[in-house]
């Protein structure tokens, strides 16, 4: 979801900002949940139900605002400042922060193997720069399910990019890649929106009858079958029953985000500072053993409370001063490091126009809201 830097606000898709909102606070609630989960089975089915479908979804809307991507110089250049300085530049402030935090000066840099939520902008990175292979392929989301597949039952795949979660979300990439703005209007029929509330009530009934017996592993796509303690064909099953439960919790979320400009569509701006930021906050949970130290966090009230502070801290992260403070490391300019942009392509000569980017990326404009057209303009290493 990446923009012109000086994009006009009458410019953007409230649906899309909306959406990145919404998706990242049920981020940052998720994040704040698992220290305390253990021992509430309520918690860890709400916790399940988050995590089946949230990064699914922001992957799915990545996919969905690269389908112009055709490595053209000036997109390219747009990759590096938008996707690849922040992850360079966030991987290099945790690794610093867990170094002072929990005094490891042996904590190692890495720019291969990423640390806790950087590992979407690496991800996002690799998947853009493939989005045109996908387009050329004749079948590309059965291809992608495939390889999927074979990623979850390939044990030791290198922790290096985090590969094994870069093939195993794959396919929900190149299914944003396959949709148009009429698959997003859809969602605002009437008989959709009424399905999803059955869907979003049966949802946390199932987990919770789940909790027990399923490993979260499953959900966090970044270990193979055999790792996880199954046979190998348990990989393949799971990509094909997980992403399903997946694209129809991301159907009914989505169904029920707003079209229309509400009090929070602002936010969904400043995704990428929320999504970048709210870590630092999670982090210092584990690394002063908050938890330990104060038991009332882990009881029903505690909970309640961190999901009520997430929400808000993260509210906060995502305000218009946040996002301006970190424009020089989210949407850097980089003139002084490419050479000058050759002259745009006539109109209709390479395509659509250039889309936006991925919801937890510098903010994105939508190719149209579901409805009415409007203008087009994140566990690893710990």
């Amino acid at each position: 979801m990446f923009q012109p830097h000086r994009e006009k606000q009458s410019q953007r898709n409230p649906f899309f900002d909306n959406a990145k909102y919404l998706a990242i606070v049920l981020v940052a609630v998720g994040h704040v949940w698992e220290p305390v989960m253990e021992g509430s089975r309520a918690t860890r089915a709400l916790y399940m139900v988050v995590y089946a479908f949230h990064m699914p979804a922001f992957v799915i809307v990545s996919g969905y605002f690269s389908r112009s991507f055709a490595g053209r110089p000036d997109q390219l250049r747009r990759l590096v400042g938008g996707v690849a300085v922040p992850y360079l530049a966030f991987e290099v402030a945790y690794t610093l922060y867990r170094r002072w935090a929990q005094d490891a000066p042996q904590q190692a840099f890495s720019l291969t193997d990423p640390f806790y939520l950087t590992w979407f902008l690496l991800a996002l990175f690799v998947w853009r720069l493939s989005a045109p292979l996908w387009r050329a392929l004749r079948y590309p989301l059965p291809v992608a399910v495939a390889v999927a597949a074979l990623a979850s039952l390939t044990p030791r795949i290198a922790a290096d990019l985090d590969l094994q979660r870069i093939l195993q979300f794959l396919p929900f990439f190149v299914l944003g890649l396959t949709l148009r703005e009429e698959h997003f209007r859809l969602l605002r029929r009437r008989a959709v929106r009424v399905a999803a509330v059955p869907v979003a009530l049966a949802a946390p009934a199932v987990a919770y009858a789940a909790a027990p017996h399923l490993r979260m592993g499953w959900f966090y796509r970044n270990t193979s079958a055999q790792e996880l303690g199954y046979g190998w064909w348990a990989g393949p099953l799971a990509t094909v029953a997980l992403g399903a439960v997946a694209l129809v919790l991301t159907v009914a979320f989505l169904a029920w985000v707003p079209a229309r400009r509400t009090w929070f569509t602002v936010l969904g701006a400043g995704s990428v500072c929320g999504y970048l930021l709210h870590g630092f906050a999670v982090k210092a949970l584990q690394y002063w053993e908050l938890v330990d130290a104060h038991p009332v966090l882990a009881t029903p009230v505690g909970r309640v409370g961190l999901t009520v502070a997430a929400a808000g801290a993260v509210t906060l992260m995502c305000t218009p001063p946040v996002r301006r403070a970190l424009r020089w490391v989210t949407e850097p300019r980089l003139e002084w490091a490419f050479r000058p942009a050759a002259a745009a392509p006539a109109p209709g000569a390479a395509g659509p126009p250039d889309a936006p980017d991925a919801p937890g990326a510098p903010g994105a404009s939508g190719a149209g809201a579901p409805g009415r057209a409007v203008p087009a303009g994140a566990v690893s290493r710990a």
